[in-house]
């Protein structure tokens, strides 16, 4: 654990108990004689923000993880199926903490929000599809984007400029993204109730005179690109950097937060693995607009977004397993071979590790394979127990 995750983790721990002291409703429902959780609901969200910033998809080797570099933050760690189980139960929790904490930040006043949906798969078997319990939630769809079919659910968000998260569901494949996003805004009409000619960004499936009309009484100005056969749309150039930023939002859900390897197989669990990586998402804005780090200048020439950087521990280096790298970089995380030319004419290239009819030449066909040392490529060298190489010579593994 470096300084920040540590200071990252300590304020939204310490932001969610005030939270919870002040609101007692919102902790999951316990019987008033009983033994109390040794794990407070704090904790658990923090464990739970922790877990999906780090890239832990197990949660088993997650806790694991915790009890060797966690210790001075949580005291007392449950087993696996304890933590499932609780992290399940706090779905709603981690709902209502989230949205709560949204709300006190300073961008969750921004009038113009982007709506999305993405793929988040559950299953690939025919198995997993007959026997899991997201059958009859999960279904069969299509993904326009990556060009594949796919079994699960659609995440529908709507986020602000910064990526903060200001609702979203979680629907089958299938449904219509016009329709969800109608009733997100009937179930939730207080988002709306102080926000006066709210504008929203979406793509083209957003269309339809009937679905603009809906929205326009509700007093929320759409704006979209054309789609083929219509003219041109007022606010067309502002499209391409903006809608950057609802993929870099999506982008960061799967990409830096492992959405697409959630492991839930209940309905509960789904949403559970969601919620963490919306608090992360929650927790990370914050952090960025409070060490302005939310600046103008933070998107390149294109309009790609560069705002959202989660912190992550940084890799093991191969001086940490016992290998050193030989050459003038000091890269030690890459390591390049030559490759091996065709020639045009049939074969390779002379010089090249085969001879013109494929076969293996007579310096590299026998074990260990050695080649003279070159200043334009970087070797490799495992020294666990290996002689030092002679000079001029590099061993190279096959």
């Amino acid at each position: 654990m470096t300084p920040d995750l540590d200071s990252l983790a300590t304020a939204l721990h310490a932001e969610t108990d005030d939270l919870l002291k002040g609101s007692p409703q919102l902790a999951p429902w316990r019987p008033a004689v009983g033994i109390a959780p040794k794990l407070t609901d704090a904790e658990l969200v923090t464990l739970a923000m922790m877990q999906a910033m780090l890239g832990f998809t197990s949660e088993a080797r997650w806790l694991r993880h915790a009890r060797s570099h966690l210790r001075h933050l949580c005291p007392y760690l449950p087993k696996q199926p304890g933590y499932n189980k609780r992290l399940r139960k706090a779905a709603e929790l981690l709902r209502r903490v989230t949205r709560l904490l949204a709300t006190e930040t300073t961008v969750w006043s921004d009038n113009v929000w982007i709506v999305d949906s993405t793929p988040v798969e559950c299953g690939r078997s025919r198995e997993t599809v007959k026997r899991s319990d997201l059958a009859g939630w999960a279904e069969y769809g299509y993904c326009a984007s990556h060009s594949r079919f796919f079994w699960g659910l659609r995440l529908h968000l709507v986020c602000t400029l910064q990526g903060l998260p200001i609702a979203f569901a979680l629907t089958g494949a299938k449904a219509d993204e016009r329709e969800t996003l109608l009733d997100l805004f009937a179930a939730e009409p207080h988002l709306l109730a102080n926000r006066p000619g709210q504008t929203l960004i979406g793509d083209k499936n957003y269309f339809g005179r009937d679905f603009e009309h809906q929205l326009a009484e509700q007093d929320i100005r759409l704006l979209r690109p054309a789609r083929k056969g219509e003219p041109e749309r007022p606010g067309a150039p502002l499209f391409k950097p903006l809608r950057q930023v609802i993929e870099s939002v999506n982008e960061t859900f799967k990409g830096q937060l492992d959405l697409e390897q959630h492991r839930g197989r209940t309905p509960g669990g789904v949403t559970a693995r969601v919620m963490q990586r919306k608090v992360v998402t929650r927790t990370v804005v914050e952090k960025h607009a409070l060490h302005g780090a939310h600046r103008p200048e933070a998107c390149g020439d294109e309009g790609q977004c560069r705002r959202f950087v989660l912190p992550r521990q940084p890799m093991p280096t191969r001086a940490a397993h016992g290998l050193h790298e030989v050459g003038h970089s000091d890269r030690a995380d890459t390591v390049r071979r030559p490759r091996q030319l065709p020639h045009p004419h049939g074969g390779y290239r002379p010089g090249s590790d085969r001879t013109a009819t494929g076969s293996p030449s007579r310096t590299t066909d026998s074990w260990p394979h050695v080649r003279p040392a070159s200043r334009d490529t970087r070797r490799v060298i495992n020294t666990r127990g290996s002689p030092p190489p002679k000079p001029g010579i590099t061993s190279v593994p096959w």
